[in-house]
This record gives C-alpha cells, structure tokens and sequence, in this order.
C-alpha cells in the first residue's frame, strides 16, 4: 500500500511538473514543427549523372547548414525526386510537393524542358524554386516572384558559343543540330542567328530526337563538309551523335553548350570527342576559388567527383536554408510566401561558385560563363579540362511590356 502511495505521488508531481513548465520548453521539446527541401533533377535514365550531381550538392549544403534550424526547434529533412528528365514526370511530381505542405523550397530542374512547366505547378502556392541549371530564358522571363536560377542563360551562351566558333575556332560554315527540346533548341537558335550575324555559313539547321542512329543526318551533313558542327542539347544524345560523326569520316570540328558538359560525354564518346570545345555556365573547380574545398568535401563524402552543376546546386540549397532561416526568426515555420520573398533579396557572398544576388525578375545578378576543351578520353580526368576562356556577363534586363 505505500508503494503504491509513493508511486502515485510521483505520479501527480510528474503531471505538476509538466503543466508547471515554461512554455519555452514544452514547445522544444515538442519541436516547432518540420521544414523540408526538395530537389527535381533526373536520378535516372540517360542524363542520371548529372541529375545526381544536383540532388548530391544540395544534399551536402543541407546537411551542413541545417544546424541553425535544427537549434530553434525546427525538424530539417531533404527531399530528392526523380524527373526522369521528363516533363510530365516532373510536373506529376510538382502536384505531390505542393501538397506536402512541409516543403518550403525547391531545387531544381537539370532541364528547361522539365522546369518550366513544373514551375507552373509551384507558382499556383508560392513555392520557391531555385534552379542550378536551368538555361532557357523562358525561365525567369516569365517574371515570377518564386522563380530564380543561379546559372546563367542561353541567350548569351549561344553568342558565347557562336563567338568563339567565329573569333578563335575561325570557322567560316556551321552545320546545327539540336534535341527539339526548349534548352536545346533554343541554345541552338541563339547560337545560330549570332553566328549569321557574324557572316557564318549556316549549312543547316536541324532537330532529331534520335538517341542512335544518326546515319540520316550525317550523310547529308557530311556531303556539305562544314568547318564546326553544332550540337545543341545533351551529353547522352550528343556524344552518340559526335562519335558516329567521326566514325562515319567527318571532319568538322565539334562545339556545344553546357549539356555537353558532364564526365558521361567522354564515358560514351570516347576519343571521338577529345579535343572538342564546349560552353559552360558552370564552373569547373579551377576556376572557383572554393570550389576545390568543394569537390574534396563531396568525394570524401559521396566516393565520386562532383558533376558540373553540384556546385551550383550547393549554393542553390544553400539560399534556401538562409532564406528560411531569414523568415522564420519569429520562430514560427514560415510561410512559402515569405521564404519566396526571402530568397529573391538574398544575397550569398563567396558561394562555391562565387558571389550571387538576383536581379528582378529571379536572374543572377552577373553570371560566369565558359569555353571549355576536352582534354582526355578518361571520364575520371573530366575535371581536368581546359578553360580556354572565362566570362562574366550580366543578366540581361526584362523585357518592356
């Protein structure tokens, strides 16, 4: 009987001291609820290497910077989801995270393609989307408070790539195609109305969403012997593509945009692409002053080098934890409107890939820019190719209405 006495003292002074404690620490104790980051980027598939690469950097920046949150009471999860490099994949994909009310950002997508219908889906509530790669000015020119990138844009990387063709490549005739895709075309179309400026020969200009067999395209390519074929799109179309090219007996010199940009490219082409020049709104880690802080940090961690855009990405999730940060100082999960609001006035000083501030309409403020040369048949080597130059061109402004 007195033990029972006792343990029902105990008892009502655990429930006394319970009801008695500051509300500080109920609240704690309880946690101020869950934020979630998410990225899009495809994890599978073709284009899986560097899809991988955007949902690793923004996994590592969050893993890192998550302590402060993580302090006030806030639970921090990452959330990755798989594109597929495809648009109706990505925006089925967007319903679902903007359902889940817990999501505050996201980051992504590798495609213009996927983006930009996915950042539909994000508008309807607000949700703010950080891209890492995402090229196509269709991106941001559509002037939505919750879009931003933090590359740079094919309508200055197509005259970079049409540029160097002209200026350093001496080409004198080009011969284009693209993956019918709005990043790839619309690369391909910015490069080529600059280089017609220029007074280059366009021998012609063609889409093919063909992933193999390019006989159809190379015979007559080839009859018109240009001086540079322009390939705009992605590695795992464009290296079949190159490497059939040479096997077949062209002898054009071979240029693209940053979708060519990835380890894989030399993984599929092989010898057929050293030696090739490509543009690059990413920043390889011997032009970043902390980039090869970066890169060590990702290996130790992943067992792999970093795909360009991880870098990007890092930053990208970077943003969103500060800005989040930024709007929770109430101490209350903040809306997606706020967080929104947050990122655009956000300004990350030396990033990875340097300093960043967004413009208006959701651009970077100044973006770095590429030409990059292939320098080994080796995808373990990828990171040692040259920078033959290096840009940094300011966004251009909006569009009157």
């Amino acid at each position: 009987m007195i033990h029972h006495r006792v343990r029902l003292v105990l008892a009502l002074l655990a429930v006394l001291a319970v009801a008695l404690a500051p509300a500080s620490e109920l609240q704690a104790q309880a946690g101020k609820g869950t934020i979630k980051i998410a990225t899009q980027s495809p994890l599978s598939g073709g284009q899986a290497a560097l899809g991988e690469g955007i949902k690793l950097g923004a996994q590592l920046a969050i893993e890192r910077m998550k302590g402060t949150l993580e302090k006030q009471g806030f639970k921090v999860d990452f959330v990755p989801f798989d594109d597929q490099a495809k648009p109706d994949v990505g925006v089925a994909n967007s319903k679902n995270i903007i359902a889940d009310k817990d999501i505050l950002a996201i980051i992504g997508h590798l495609n213009s393609g996927v983006a930009i219908p996915s950042s539909e889906v994000y508008k309807e509530v607000s949700l703010v989307m950080i891209s890492p790669a995402n090229t196509n000015p269709v991106v941001t020119d559509r002037g939505y408070p919750n879009v931003n990138r933090v590359c740079g844009r094919d309508d200055i990387q197509g005259v970079v790539g049409s540029e160097f063709a002209h200026a350093t490549m001496k080409a004198k005739s080009v011969y284009i195609i693209h993956d019918k895709t709005p990043y790839g075309q619309g690369v391909a179309e910015f490069f080529k109305a600059d280089a017609e400026k220029k007074g280059l020969k366009v021998l012609g200009f063609e889409g093919t969403e063909e992933k193999s067999n390019f006989d159809p395209i190379i015979t007559p390519m080839k009859a018109k012997n240009p001086d540079v074929i322009y390939f705009g799109g992605i590695y795992d179309q464009g290296a079949p593509f190159f490497k059939q090219a040479r096997e077949k007996g062209v002898k054009g010199k071979f240029l693209g945009p940053d979708g060519m940009d990835s380890s894989d490219l030399t993984k599929i082409a092989g010898k057929a692409v050293v030696g090739m020049h490509y543009t690059s709104a990413a920043g390889p880690a011997s032009a970043l002053p902390k980039a090869k802080a970066f890169s060590e940090e990702f290996k130790k961690k992943f067992g792999k080098n970093p795909e360009p855009y991880a870098a990007e990405a890092y930053d990208a999730a970077t943003i969103a934890i500060k800005a989040i940060e930024a709007a929770a100082k109430g101490g209350k999960v903040p809306s997606r409107e706020d967080v929104a609001t947050a990122v655009r006035k956000a300004k990350l000083p030396n990033g990875i890939t340097g300093d960043i501030e967004f413009d208006a309409k959701g651009d970077r403020k100044k973006a770095l820019y590429f030409v990059l040369q292939v320098a080994n048949e080796d995808p373990g080597k990828w990171g040692d190719n040259k920078i033959v130059k290096q840009l940094t061109i300011a966004a251009p402004a909006a569009a009157k209405k």
